[in-house]
């Protein structure tokens, strides 16, 4: 889904791009849902900073769809929600962390990734407040794992399998996965940045991927298959909108 965005958009836009640059100037380099207070301060305040541009980035493009596609807003709010219900279903993983779908896949396939920046942090936030899942230090790293990295390696998945001619289904239901595990990548980055062990960075991000490999392989494939039936649903009871946002074009909306 593309937007454009007004000279004055893009100039707040890189306003916005300066919050990470001046954090990453001013903070010591030492430096999935990451419970509160465990990461150092420094390592919060970092990644928080980081999430600035693309938050701002997923408000102006909102700002779009809400104006450009009034039948979608429906449907995005929709992507809010199916993201809250299934990162709540969490199980205990890595010491500080833990496992469950990540939700926020679909709606980048959908309407692209920033909006997911948006729709990922408040739902971390109401998790944090009302859940006490995840935490507000963490608010950042979590946000910029699961509501920002994810949802880009979703959408890219899901573009080059269109490119290849991939079954649209199986588009979805891949790039959905990959965007899963791909959250769990970076959380172990974050992890094992911020506790590298006596061995080192490297070492530690390896020993964290390899424990949540056990839980958060089979969520992923889970994750697909759900999104993928989630996707199939749509096309039948939303095809004027899926049709709007460009999802579905004339010739695909037939099939």
């Amino acid at each position: 889904m593309k937007t454009e965005f007004t000279q004055l958009e893009r100039r707040i836009l890189a306003v916005s791009c300066t919050v990470p640059l001046t954090a990453a100037l001013c903070i010591p380099a030492g430096a999935m849902h990451i419970m509160e207070g465990f990461l150092p301060q420094g390592h919060a305040i970092v990644w928080g900073a980081v999430c600035v541009p693309f938050v701002v980035w997923g408000l102006l493009s909102m700002k779009k769809i809400v104006s450009q596609h009034r039948k979608a807003v429906l449907l995005l709010a929709m992507m809010g929600a199916y993201a809250f219900v299934l990162s709540a279903l969490k199980m205990p993983s890595v010491t500080g962390s833990s496992s469950h779908p990540t939700g926020t896949g679909l709606g980048a396939v959908l309407f692209g990734p920033a909006p997911m920046a948006v729709l990922g942090m408040i739902v971390l936030l109401f998790q944090a407040i009302l859940l006490a899942h995840g935490g507000l230090t963490t608010l950042g790293a979590n946000t910029f794992s699961m509501a920002i990295a994810g949802p880009f390696v979703s959408f890219g998945v899901y573009q080059l399998c269109q490119k290849l001619k991939v079954n649209r289904m199986v588009s979805v239901g891949v790039a959905c996965a990959l965007g899963d595990l791909f959250t769990y990548c970076v959380t172990s980055v974050q992890l094992a940045l911020a506790h590298p062990g006596q061995e080192g960075v490297l070492s530690s991000m390896a020993q964290f991927m390899g424990v949540f490999a056990l839980t958060q392989v089979p969520l992923a494939i889970v994750e697909g298959i759900l999104s993928a039936i989630v996707i199939m649903m749509l096309e039948s009871f939303a095809k004027p909108e899926l049709r709007e946002i460009g999802f579905l074009n004339k010739e695909a909306a037939k099939v």
